[in-house]
């Protein structure tokens, strides 16, 4: 669905995937309200009065390789601003703040022509491929999870994606009604490694990539190695990038160390879901974390993310 108020003056929007190929229902995100208070909710929009138990534990989306839907996928305009959507492989992370839409679009239909479930793994956004799949981080807290895109919004310039009830739950922005977040969008190289991954390990546990697995593949024969921390434990870990290939976060890992402050954990590679995590730590406390972050952006101008395990 493309969101915004009934008052709002006609707008040129992409068509969903209805039978009489129609242009979906249009009304305003929750997010769209310029008089919104932090923790309130757009009219009356916010989550069901019977919220089923379990949420928590709903998986997040599983990534698959999907041809785009057409409509979705043409420049459309919303309160004057064209919106060309991406239509290519090419890499997208942005950060900015992103809220929550429930109950008053639960059941309509999306851009995609799929029917909204607040209660599933899905997400808004303005630009990204309909369909694909995200990797969201709440940078307030750490905890992130993957969404299906499959939807139109919000169209606010202090706003740059709306998730499900549920994904917004597990990022545990819910009762504030929006957060700093992350998103990643989940290339198809990505995901090709994140179903091998699943096919040959269902649990899909982390596992710490060593440095000589790492040498075996990055570096010549008889080269000097660096001995691996184990990083599975819990904790705040500081991460400087998630790679498809191991080559790139190694060559990484490898130009942080040529500064890397010696009172600091050094950095070393893990591997999970079929990605190649860059991480920093464990950390005891958040605020360590958020310590040594401005330590290495003061000294190194590096700005990693902060992510709990």
């Amino acid at each position: 669905m493309i969101r915004r108020s009934t008052s709002d003056k006609s707008t040129t929007a992409p068509s969903g995937s209805t039978t009489n190929n129609a242009v979906p229902p249009i009304s305003q995100s929750p997010s769209t309200s310029a008089t919104r208070k932090p923790g309130a909710y757009y009219k009356d929009d916010g989550p069901d009065d019977r919220i089923p138990e379990g949420l928590l534990d709903t998986p997040d989306a599983e990534p698959r390789i999907e041809p785009y839907a057409k409509g979705p996928s043409r420049p459309y305009t919303i309160f004057d601003q064209t919106y060309v959507p991406i239509t290519d492989n090419r890499p997208f992370v942005q950060r900015g703040i992103g809220s929550w839409y429930g109950k008053k679009f639960h059941g309509q239909r999306t851009a995609s022509g799929e029917i909204y479930d607040m209660y599933k793994m899905t997400a808004a956004h303005p630009t990204l491929p309909i369909p694909c799949y995200a990797r969201v981080t709440n940078l307030r807290n750490g905890k992130q999870v993957i969404v299906r895109i499959n939807d139109r919004g919000p169209f606010h310039s202090s706003r740059i994606i709306d998730l499900s009830y549920t994904a917004a739950l597990k990022l545990g922005y819910v009762q504030n009604g929006s957060s700093e977040l992350e998103v990643e969008r989940l290339l198809p190289e990505e995901i090709t490694r994140m179903q091998a991954a699943r096919r040959s390990d269902g649990s899909l546990a982390a596992k710490l990539v060593t440095a000589d697995e790492i040498d075996a593949i990055v570096r010549p024969v008889n080269a000097p190695t660096t001995s691996a921390v184990a990083v599975e434990a819990g904790g705040f870990f500081l991460q400087f990038g998630v790679f498809s290939q191991v080559q790139n976060a190694a060559s990484l890992r490898e130009r942080l160390l040529s500064t890397w402050p010696e009172d600091l954990p050094r950095p070393e590679v893990v591997q999970s879901q079929g990605l190649y995590r860059l991480h920093s730590g464990p950390f005891n406390t958040r605020e360590m974390a958020d310590r040594a972050a401005q330590a290495l952006k003061s000294s190194a101008q590096l700005q990693p993310t902060i992510v709990q395990k």
